[in-house]
């Protein structure tokens, strides 16, 4: 009886496996990250640049009091006196890395490399929060706890794992890498 459970079992999942694994959690890991990530990365994003169209060329202020709080606390809160580098190209790369990589990450565009660079920048976002801009312990959160709802340490590691699984198996064939790489060895799966 416990064979017959285990072949109905192995058989039911092994068909459902060969069925959607070439596109479906590619597929679902990018729809995730659209509905519960994209609007948050844009609209910060938006926060660090001017108005407008031709606003999206202009770093605000605010770019560089979010990304580097400190640098900008030691210049006086005047990002003209901050040198180019490494300040101002951080600033920049942080900037567009929000708004582009997220894009790239939802068409299936480069999604390895894309969603590579958004568990660092996660990473790096996580380190401003906790050093820069004084995360309290609550917000820092713990894991291996009781309370799941720590926006760093609990939210960023579902984030973390969502992205990881995109950098190491790639968008699958409902993607833009799958369209233009064709079927290269199944190197988008």
């Amino acid at each position: 009886m416990i064979t017959a459970i285990r072949n109905l079992h192995d058989s039911t999942f092994d068909f459902i496996q060969r069925l959607l694994q070439d596109w479906f959690p590619g597929l679902l890991a990018r729809f995730v990250f659209a509905a519960v990530l994209f609007m948050y990365y844009f609209n910060s994003a938006k926060t660090k640049v001017g108005d407008g169209l031709a606003g999206f060329l202009t770093i605000d202020d605010g770019a560089y009091i979010q990304i580097l709080p400190t640098v900008m606390e030691q210049y006086g809160y005047d990002a003209s006196q901050i040198p180019a580098f490494p300040y101002q190209l951080i600033v920049y790369a942080g900037t567009y890395s929000e708004f582009i990589l997220p894009v790239l990450i939802v068409a299936g565009l480069f999604t390895r490399l894309a969603a590579a660079g958004m568990v660092g920048f996660v990473v790096v976002q996580s380190y401003v929060d906790i050093t820069a801009h004084g995360a309290d312990e609550k917000t820092i959160g713990a894991w291996f706890d009781r309370v799941p709802d720590a926006a760093i340490l609990d939210q960023r590691a579902l984030w973390v794992f969502l992205l990881t699984y995109l950098a190491i198996y790639g968008a699958g064939k409902v993607s833009l890498d799958h369209v233009l790489g064709g079927n290269r060895n199944n190197h988008y799966r």
